[in-house]
């Protein structure tokens, strides 16, 4: 019996000096370089690759020696679900936590640089921050670039940044383009379909540019379907014309931006609820100060020939998962509206064991 007992203190201590020492030898292995051949290269990890795809593809490439190794990592850690997909260019000497680094943060390519509609001008210049080619230090050296409003000054004399005038598209740049002419690519193109569309019956009604382009933008940050934008945007100048609180959320959740104050985590919180600022359109009438975010085509045009409704709010409606919505034109409708809505939500939740925070964002509520 005491020779069992040694023996199983002795299986003990082996497994505990084997465990010490593979962790010395994980973590040596994870900080050691890998020289390889593809450092001139993009990699693309496609949408949808799962983190041992992912590592699969960059152990074929040569970009780093062992996939099992940084997948273990990336298993303890639970940093799958950080990982992003995109065209990625690896130094070469690089270490395996290096790389693990890169795919955490994403990467773009300059040759095909998307703006996606809804975007601000921080998560512009993050993607901007992400592409080598541009060489930018940090994001907040792209954002500098935004403070130049010279190339709108005829359109909107009052705006202090270029948001909301960075179009959102697909754009083709040359490798030698600087940062500069990049955001100077987005504000032309913004110009094209403003002068191509907008700017001839936005002067007849005596609208100007950065009317619309707000009303715009909290458009686009709302309506999730083409077919509702013209909706929306009856809505805002609903209220608007009858003095009533707008209470968007994607306003609140700018002006937490703005405050350097937002959680980044998709809820508003009540402290989101009652920041002081001209954004918060939950305290203060009228259209915020100026636009929040990139504007499509069919926001900027939804905002300058809204539908004709006697609509005043909406919320999402939970028979659907298109991010569709209910219009009410009275408060009572309204409520019964979000009722069903937290109704759906309970259930859902319960199901699932979530506790989700889906109504914000989606509903305009009216001023208490």
């Amino acid at each position: 019996m005491r020779f069992i007992k040694k023996l199983f203190l002795a299986l003990i201590l082996l497994s505990v000096f084997a465990g010490a020492v593979f962790a010395l030898w994980l973590a040596r292995d994870l900080r050691t370089p890998v020289p390889h051949g593809k450092a001139t290269q993009y990699l693309q990890i496609p949408r949808g690759s799962t983190p041992a795809q992912a590592l699969a593809q960059l152990q074929s490439a040569g970009v780093i020696r062992r996939d099992w190794a940084l997948l273990l990592y990336v298993r303890l850690k639970g940093l799958g679900p950080r990982l992003k997909a995109g065209e990625y260019r690896f130094p070469s000497p690089i270490s395996p936590l290096q790389v693990l680094r890169k795919l955490e943060e994403g990467e773009e390519r300059l040759e095909r640089f998307t703006v996606i509609e809804g975007w601000t001008r921080w998560d512009i210049a993050a993607a901007m921050a992400r592409v080598p080619e541009l060489k930018l230090r940090d994001q907040d050296e792209a954002l500098r670039l935004m403070d130049d409003t010279s190339l709108i000054r005829d359109l909107d004399p009052d705006a202090a940044n270029l948001e909301g005038y960075l179009f959102p598209d697909t754009y083709s740049f040359p490798p030698n383009t600087t940062p500069k002419e990049v955001v100077a690519t987005m504000v032309r193109r913004f110009r094209q379909v403003w002068d191509g569309k907008i700017a001839g019956e936005a002067r007849a009604n005596n609208k100007s540019a950065r009317e619309i382009v707000t009303v715009a933008s909290l458009v686009e940050t709302e309506a999730k379907l083409a077919d509702e934008r013209p909706l929306v945007a009856s809505v805002i100048y609903n209220r608007l014309r009858l003095g009533m609180p707008l209470g968007i959320d994607s306003t609140v959740i700018y002006a937490s931006k703005l405050a350097g104050r937002w959680r980044g985590d998709g809820k508003v919180y009540q402290s989101d609820l009652d920041r002081v600022s001209p954004y918060n359109t939950r305290r203060v009438q009228g259209l915020p100060p100026g636009p929040l975010a990139s504007a499509g085509a069919r926001s900027l045009e939804a905002a300058w020939h809204p539908a004709q409704s006697d609509y005043l709010y909406y919320v999402r409606e939970p028979a659907r998962d298109d991010g569709a919505h209910n219009f009410y034109s009275n408060e009572a409708d309204f409520q019964r509206g979000v009722q069903a809505l937290r109704a759906w939500e309970h259930e859902r939740d319960s199901r699932s064991g979530a506790n989700a925070n889906a109504a914000g964002g989606s509903a305009i509520n009216a001023s208490r």
